[in-house]
This record gives C-alpha cells, sequence and structure tokens, in this order.
C-alpha cells in the first residue's frame, strides 16, 4: 500500500474524528483534509502522538481522536500503548509500517521485521487491533476500524519512502491548536 491509499480511506471514513497527522503524514495528509478538526504534530520528540491523543480524548467525549503514526514513532514510545489500554478513550492509532525512519534518512526499523504492533498493543491491554494487508482489506474494513470503542490499534504495512524530508506542518502549531480548539468547543 502507499501512503496516499491510506489517507484516502482514512479522509473518507474519519467521520467527526481529529485527524492528528505525525511526522511523514504532515506532509501528504492536507492533500486528503484540511479541516478545523486535522492537526499536524510536529513534535521535538518521536512517538508522542499517541499520549497528546489521550489527553484530547479524555478531555471531551464528542469526538474520537485517529493518529498516524509511524512504525518508528510507535517504536520511540512503545509505552504509550500500555498508557492507552490503561484509560480507555476514543483514540485509533493508526501505524503506518513502512519499516524506515522514513524522515530521518531512511534508516530501517525492526518495526517489519521483529514487531507485530498488533500483538504487543493486544499484550497491553487493547482489545481492538486489527492488521489490513492491502488496500482493498483497508477499504473494507475502514468503517468499523474507526468507530466503536477504543483504544484501537490498526497496522497498515505501506511502501517506504527513501530521501523524504522532514515536513511542515500546513500551518504553525500554535494557529492550528486555536482552530482545534474552537472546533472542540463548539
Amino acid at each position: 500500500m502507499q501512503l496516499d491509499d491510506v489517507l484516502e480511506v482514512v479522509a473518507a471514513h474519519r467521520g467527526n474524528h481529529v485527524v492528528m497527522a505525525t511526522m511523514s503524514a504532515i506532509g501528504a495528509w492536507p492533500r486528503f483534509s484540511d479541516t478545523p478538526l486535522d492537526f499536524c504534530y510536529l513534535p521535538s520528540s518521536m512517538g508522542l502522538g499517541p499520549s497528546l491523543a489521550l489527553g484530547m480524548a479524555l478531555a471531551q467525549d464528542r469526538h474520537g481522536v485517529i493518529v498516524l503514526a509511524g512504525d518508528g514513532s510507535t517504536l520511540m514510545h512503545l509505552g504509550a500503548l500500555a498508557t492507552l489500554a490503561a484509560y480507555p478513550a476514543a483514540v485509533y492509532l493508526v501505524v503506518l509500517n513502512n519499516g524506515i525512519y522514513e524522515v530521518t534518512g531512511g534508516q530501517r526499523t525492526v518495526g517489519s521485521m521483529a514487531v507485530n504492533f498488533v500483538q504487543a498493543a493486544q499484550a497491553m491491554g487493547f482489545r481492538r487491533t486489527c492488521r489490513f494487508a492491502d488496500k482493498a482489506a483497508w477499504q473494507s474494513g475502514a468503517a468499523a476500524a474507526l468507530s466503536g470503542p477504543g483504544p484501537v490499534l490498526i497496522e497498515l504495512p505501506i511502501e517506504p519512502r527513501f530521501g523524504q524530508k522532514m515536513p511542515r506542518p500546513p500551518r504553525p502549531m500554535a494557529e492550528q491548536l486555536v482552530r482545534l480548539r474552537a472546533a472542540l468547543a463548539s
């Protein structure tokens, strides 16, 4: 699967969820959506998106949060899976598994070789997990995976894109937060 294949399906099935794009997904997500419920989160530390999403989901219950995170980011803060499981909320963690640290130079991760993210999430207490091997399966299963109680871990294998540079969010983080806060309050 290509990253754009995944994002196209997320955009079609997001409903009223916040979509938090992290790392390499930041550069692609604005081609599919630009609403106040979109948040392109570029942290100074990889892997913090799921924790921020949990805080958002617990602070309000009208909008779930879909996190688009790479396998490298998920590995950087694997403990977030245990925290998500311990504090159930409408968080849908989409692990984009391309087997590389895409925005830091394409170094291999152990994400596609040695780590089964679905089993790891289950071992940490997730009741809902799934892995879709191709675009057709993702298209047919996305609506169910991105709805219902959370947390949910969704692992999607995607083709690596070598030579990517650190993406820039479509607007400054402070502006995004103002838009998001207003959307969550309305």
